[in-house]
């Protein structure tokens, strides 16, 4: 479909690393958006917070409380780095609502390399924390010691498994709903005049990829937590 075709802004030809594409253009206008709320949005620090900083305080307030509540008072030191995850995909959600516009969270490229950035973050912080102890994340000493080893293995490929269920789950959400919205469209505009239960069925699709698109940003954001806290305390 044509929402998830990836096309170089100027001209026709072939695609390199370094070509600017509607990709490339709306993952910069994510970040921008994610700036103009958090930066010129509260840089008066008003007591009394206009409208654009109730809404910034508010999505502070909320990530910086879900990391102390799932990663633990030492995991709100990375605060920063998850308040900006959530933001960004957030914005990218929203955005490929948008007419006319590319949503960028429904292509693995994007979702993968954010969920590889976050276990690669996660395993390091937990060596650089832990040393070799950090293994006994994997080494369930309260199962009985013969299914101690396959339980091992178990974990291990559970773990290595996390960034892609990570980026797939982000993925395939914001794919699916797209995708839908233009099967209806498809038979809105073969129906004609006589398309009113398509567009009611887009509009009902459409209310739902909104609730859809900010819960991805927090499951991807409370997983990143989850992941944290894992490293941080291999032996809970």
């Amino acid at each position: 479909m044509d929402q998830f075709v990836v096309k170089p802004l100027f001209g026709d030809g072939p695609i390199a690393w370094y070509t600017p594409t509607n990709v490339t253009l709306w993952l910069a206008i994510a970040i921008l958006a994610v700036i103009a709320l958090l930066v010129l949005g509260t840089r008066g620090r008003a007591i009394v917070p206009s409208r654009t900083q109730s809404i910034a305080e508010l999505a502070y307030g909320f990530v910086y409380q879900m990391v102390e509540d799932v990663a633990g008072k030492d995991g709100v030191k990375y605060f920063p780095y998850i308040m900006t995850l959530f933001m960004f995909i957030v914005f990218a959600n929203f955005l490929g609502l948008l007419p006319m516009s590319f949503t960028t969270t429904s292509h693995l490229a994007v979702t993968g390399t954010m969920a590889i950035a976050v276990f690669v973050s996660v395993t390091v912080i937990g060596f650089v924390k832990h040393g070799v102890s950090f293994l006994s994340l994997f080494w369930i000493t309260a199962a009985p010691l013969a299914l101690r080893p396959i339980l091992a293995l178990i974990e291990v490929i559970s773990y290595f498994v996390r960034p892609v269920s990570h980026s797939i789950r982000l993925m395939g959400n914001m794919m699916a709903g797209h995708a839908v919205m233009k099967v209806f469209a498809g038979f809105a505009g073969a129906l004609g005049i006589g398309a009113v239960a398509p567009i009611v069925a887009i509009s009902a699709v459409y209310a739902l990829e909104i609730l859809v698109s900010f819960i991805q940003a927090y499951v991807f954001a409370i997983l990143t937590c989850v992941y944290l806290k894992d490293a941080l305390h291999p032996h809970h």
